[in-house]
């Protein structure tokens, strides 16, 4: 139980710094509650983690009436992340990288902070989640949901911003879904070993 907490605490983490080292300065997008999270800041201004809460609730219901054992192992997940990811906002530009490096480096944070939460059958958002119960009963790996729900998002973004700086987040999305992917693939950590 340590050791999942631990990791989820660092999973977090890396999903705060993907965002606000990387992903924001450039106004880049993420998919999933992450994504409506920084489009919603992006759009008036509101706190990305409060945001990810709300987005969250009607999801974590539904994930309670579905799968309750999903519903409790995401609990921690799902609150602490977006906690961590406002207490990290002092981060925002820490580190100067040129745009697409940037968009490729936080989406790898962010997946592998994502992956891991994964692994340990927890979630740091409610699409994540919901790619979890889809995958389930699909069965389907998660990574592939998630790729296609983050990509509606970025679609939403390129639309509403008509922007092509949005296309460095495809960047983004592609990461996170690659490292999800290898992440939850396998099902012991030995088969990186071997």
């Amino acid at each position: 139980m340590l050791k999942k907490v631990i990791t989820i605490g660092l999973a977090a983490a890396l999903i705060g710094i993907g965002i606000n080292v990387f992903i924001l300065p450039f106004q880049l997008l993420e998919g999933g509650v992450f994504g409506i999270g920084l489009l919603i800041n992006y759009l008036w201004g509101f706190k990305i983690g409060m945001t990810i809460i709300c987005v969250n609730l009607p999801i974590y219901l539904l994930a309670f009436k579905m799968e309750r054992s999903y519903f409790f192992n995401s609990l921690y997940g799902t609150l602490f992340t977006p906690i961590v990811i406002d207490l990290l906002l002092p981060l925002k530009g820490m580190i100067e990288l040129p745009i697409l490096m940037s968009a490729c480096v936080g989406g790898m944070f962010i997946g592998t902070g994502t992956g891991l939460m994964l692994r340990y059958r927890s979630s740091p958002g409610g699409i994540d989640l919901l790619a979890l119960l889809l995958s389930k009963h699909f069965s389907v790996n998660a990574g592939f949901f998630i790729f296609f729900i983050d990509s509606l998002i970025l679609t939403s973004g390129l639309l509403i911003f008509k922007d092509r700086m949005m296309i460095y987040s495809l960047f983004t999305v592609v990461s996170v879904a690659f490292l999800v992917t290898v992440l939850t693939s396998f099902r012991s950590i030995n088969a990186y070993l071997k």
